[in-house]
């Protein structure tokens, strides 16, 4: 492989997973977008949306797990929600993931749109969580959460995503969770769906391996860095940094949708 190639990918990898880490997503909504424009770019072979997914899926595993470890010292992590949310969406996530191999990819990326669209419509709207209550009391709605978080699932599974930038807009408007808990939760989540969604496009057969490598050495060194730097940053400003990465995306994918 091209060593500019390997140096692109990992760039894309490295700067994805810090910014994962730092807000609580797996960072697909970051990657997917880089991975499917940034190498055609510069010259090199575009990658299918099959393609694009598949390595977004293995990567993101590995970038939660590294962020979920390095939030494990803080009490933010909430048990309850990341059962009642985890157990569905790793169903939703593995019958999504194995399910888009017969799907084309513009299909793929019309689904990632949607996504995309709604988590960004989420974001601006009001949020009412405690973020200075007691995080060990948090109560929530058990049914909307295991509910939203399966059709997360299935959705997150086709484009290779394990549905963090979707689920911590669920949980910090529907469900009114406080925005550390939701990031720091999320982590454990999506780290849970995305061996769902991992698993569903390795049997897929669409998984390229050497750049999936890459991805995964960058998301290991940069996602626990990333999150050291959330749990110190102002609450609002991880909140505006999430909500200005979503609708960036929406843009540049609907972009090109209807062109």
């Amino acid at each position: 492989m091209d060593i500019m190639l390997i140096t692109v990918l990992f760039a894309i990898g490295f700067i994805g997973s810090f910014i994962s880490g730092m807000v609580g997503i797996g960072g697909s909504i970051i990657k997917y977008p880089m991975l499917l424009y940034i190498p055609p770019a510069l010259g090199f072979l575009a990658y299918s949306a099959q393609e694009v997914a598949a390595v977004s899926a293995i990567q993101v595993f590995f970038a939660t797990l590294a962020g979920m470890l390095a939030y494990r010292k803080g009490n933010f992590m909430n048990t309850k929600l990341v059962l009642y949310m985890g157990v569905p969406i790793i169903i939703g996530s593995l019958l999504g993931g194995y399910g888009s191999k017969f799907l084309p990819d513009g299909v793929i990326n019309i689904v990632y749109a949607v996504m995309a669209l709604i988590a960004g419509v989420m974001m601006f709207m009001p949020k009412k969580g405690n973020e200075d209550g007691d995080f060990t009391k948090i109560t929530f709605n058990r049914g909307l959460a295991s509910i939203s978080a399966a059709v997360v699932g299935i959705l997150s599974g086709i484009v290779g995503a394990a549905g963090a930038f979707i689920i911590i807009p669920i949980m910090l408007v529907l469900l009114k969770i406080p925005t550390r808990v939701a990031i720091a939760s999320s982590l454990a989540i999506t780290f849970i769906s995305s061996i769902g969604t991992t698993a569903g496009k390795i049997m897929g057969g669409h998984m390229l391996w050497i750049p999936s490598a890459i991805m995964v050495i960058a998301s290991i060194i940069a996602s626990p860095i990333g999150a050291k730097v959330g749990k110190k940053m102002n609450v609002k400003m991880l909140q505006w940094i999430l909500a200005v990465l979503i609708i960036a995306t929406v843009i540049k994918i609907w972009l090109d949708i209807l062109s």
